[in-house]
């Protein structure tokens, strides 16, 4: 299946398959209880998503959007929940999935503890142009979603991207 930019994936809190991003990059936002979007996660290509999902169902925890044009593959719960309970060896290939998000998350939560929020914008950066070859930051998320994702205020963000240009 392929997703452009701004299409929906699917939203917070529906029921359905999982998926595997083939290419390209989506972010999760959940809407908080005052209906404010907060973007918490960057999916990144060969991620099987939902995480909370990989082992037993569960409502979608955000609602996934495209950044940039993506392909996806659809893998239907049913099928995947099956061949768990039929394959127990997949369950460490489960493991190792959630190792490498977690060991991605550590690094990001890494990144927004220990240096300044100059420092942050730049990393960030980086770490996008790992899989976003020749994409800007500034053409797939906003100030506000960067300022949520490396910890300071959008006009933090648009002071740093001012200062860079």
């Amino acid at each position: 299946m392929t997703l452009h930019k701004g299409e929906v994936l699917f939203r917070q809190g529906e029921v359905g398959p999982l998926y595997r991003l083939r290419s390209g990059l989506l972010k999760v936002i959940r809407l908080q209880e005052d209906g404010t979007p907060f973007l918490f996660n960057l999916l990144l290509p060969g991620e099987i998503f939902p995480h909370h999902s990989l082992i037993t169902p569960k409502e979608y925890h955000g609602t996934a959007v495209a950044v940039i044009d993506c392909k996806v593959e659809v893998i239907e719960a049913e099928e995947w929940y099956r061949q768990l309970q039929q394959n127990p060896e997949q369950y460490r290939e489960v493991a190792l999935l959630l190792q490498s998000k977690l060991r991605t998350m550590q690094e990001r939560i890494d990144q927004i503890t220990t240096v300044s929020a100059h420092k942050r914008l730049q990393l960030l950066r980086q770490w996008l142009t790992k899989y976003v070859h020749e994409t800007q930051i500034e053409e797939m998320l906003t100030q506000e979603e960067i300022g949520q994702l490396i910890g300071i205020r959008r006009e933090t963000v648009n002071r740093l991207m001012r200062k860079d240009s």
